[in-house]
């Protein structure tokens, strides 16, 4: 398993000692300024944004009573349902030039296209606030579980004090939620880099983008995989620079003391305000675009495709499911393991393993496809010793390549919920078995497996759902002429058949609130 793991990783650093010279010298004259500072600057205004909206959304709902605040709490949830590139179309449906929106303005004012000042959505700053949208309940789910462990004793003493709410916030329950909202920046930074449906059909050139043109547009894989290797450091820095800022700051209740429960009752118009806030943010991240999906489906006209629609469907079930069962499968042979061993090195592999979420699809994509190419390669020499024919590609090209990154970047999603379940697993039950003559595998069927049904089933839906809006590993990797919702989506879009991608694209919203549901349901329990 670790092999697996680190093959794709070694390909990757091994091409950086044997550089593309012609391709990084045209990339540096040209472009790569360009990818790293739009790289950059998409960095600094999704995760300023999703700052100002996640943590201004969970400390209203966690700290304060207004209208709807109990049904905001799992509102504000709902845009982790809609993968970024299906925002990104249903608002350029309403808002281009030939939408809707301007459309209708033009109609009403009887101007021109080029009489009246609108903003493009097929930007940098378009791109910043679709997925400025989508993510930022990455920060609102830790800092409102963080507002929400805190003593309301600090909030009383405070209060004594004649200092103001404004003031606690500011000087006591944010420094204490640092480590919740630092590790939700974190995940929103690493989603930005990894984005490249949105990045791509707005036409922003990122580090993600420029992956694609190296390899497809320049037929240069080395030149991809370097490009691949800066957006790996990228990562890399972000991870490091949240553990240092984390530091080993936790953000546990006062000992003894009892988590918020008393709220700061807004009046007059401060619990409108707060009420049209979080409003506004579930509208702009959610509502206005399913309302908008369903608008472009009336318009559609699937009956001619709708056979393939079934194909689809089909595909991206078969596909999902199977890798779900796999990687499910690998988490809890690791965690097993993890639980089993009393050394802190496979403890420590086994927890790097677990990093693979941390890395874009497709860095992983290049690097698997680089070290298949190599284990052809071998498999090619090894045959044609022995025989005059040339042997197929056995590694490279099809689903084995797709599944095994999809494998390596989705296996912390299924750890982490059975780690959790076994956590619930004392191992003095485990010494009870044995001492009654079980066997390891005996204790194991018998006593484990009942216990982590709900991690595995919950691992297994959470994985599901994740290889189903995956974009693009599988664009990239996925055998000739098979398709996923999520490709054919892409495609629709990218053939400026808006309207047409609002089927596949709902559907793939549809299946992804159960995860988010779930989520929900396991914060309130």
């Amino acid at each position: 398993m670790a092999a697996l793991f680190c093959l794709p990783f070694l390909a990757l650093f091994l091409q950086l000692l044997t550089p593309d010279i012609d391709l990084w010298q045209h990339l540096f004259n040209t472009v790569l300024n360009t990818y790293l500072s739009h790289s950059v600057l998409m960095m600094v205004g999704v995760g300023g944004g999703a700052l100002i909206l996640g943590v201004s959304s969970a400390w209203l709902v966690a700290a304060h009573g207004f209208p709807g605040q109990r049904y905001f709490t799992w509102l504000l949830i709902l845009p982790l349902a809609m993968p970024a590139y299906i925002v990104a179309y249903a608002y350029t449906w309403f808002l281009d030039v030939s939408g809707p929106l301007q459309s209708t303005l033009r109609t009403i004012t009887g101007g021109d296209y080029g009489d009246y000042m609108f903003p493009n959505i097929r930007s940098i700053g378009g791109a910043i606030l679709i997925l400025t949208l989508v993510l930022y309940p990455y920060v609102y789910l830790l800092s409102r579980a963080a507002f929400k462990q805190q003593s309301k004793r600090l909030l009383e003493a405070h209060q004594l004090t004649g200092g103001s709410t404004w003031s606690y916030f500011s000087r006591i329950a944010l420094p204490l939620a640092r480590p919740a909202v630092f590790g939700g920046l974190a995940l929103v930074l690493m989603e930005t880099l990894a984005d490249y449906g949105t990045v791509e059909y707005f036409g922003v050139n990122t580090l993600t983008t420029g992956i694609l043109k190296a390899w497809f547009g320049m037929g240069s894989l080395t030149g991809a995989a370097q490009i691949a290797s800066i957006l790996l450091v990228f990562v890399i820095v972000i991870m490091m620079l949240e553990k240092h800022l984390r530091g080993s700051a936790r953000y546990d209740a006062v000992h003894g003391a009892q988590p918020t429960t008393n709220r700061i009752q807004l009046n007059g118009w401060y619990k409108w305000l707060a009420t049209l806030w979080c409003g506004l943010i579930v509208f702009l991240g959610f509502i206005l675009p399913m309302w908008l999906l369903f608008f472009m489906l009336a318009e559609s006209n699937t009956s001619q495709w709708l056979g393939e629609f079934m194909q689809l469907t089909l595909n991206s079930i078969a596909l999902a499911s199977t890798t779900a069962v796999l990687t499910v499968s690998f988490a809890m042979a690791l965690m097993h393991s993890k639980r089993n061993s009393k050394s802190a090195h496979i403890n420590r592999l086994i927890t790097g393993m677990g990093m693979g979420y941390a890395i874009p699809g497709l860095v992983i994509a290049v690097g698997v496809t680089i070290a298949f190419g190599w284990l052809d390669a071998g498999y090619q020499w090894l045959l044609s010793s022995f025989s005059d024919n040339t042997p197929k590609l056995i590694f490279s090209g099809g689903f084995l390549a797709l599944i095994t990154a999809y494998v390596i970047r989705f296996l912390a999603v299924a750890m982490q919920p059975i780690d959790a379940a076994y956590q619930g697993i004392k191992p003095h039950l485990d010494e009870v078995s044995l001492l009654t003559g079980k066997s390891k595998l005996q204790t194991f069927k018998q006593l484990h497996l009942p216990l982590l049904k709900s991690g595995l089933l919950t691992a297994l839906l959470l994985v599901f759902v994740d290889l189903l809006k995956e974009l693009p590993a599988t664009l990239v990797l996925r055998p000739f002429n098979f398709n996923t919702l999520a490709v054919k989506t892409y495609e629709l879009a990218s053939d400026e058949r808006l309207a047409d991608a609002a089927l596949p694209a709902l559907c793939i919203v549809a299946v992804g609130l159960l995860p988010v549901l779930l989520i929900n349901k396991r914060i309130n329990a």
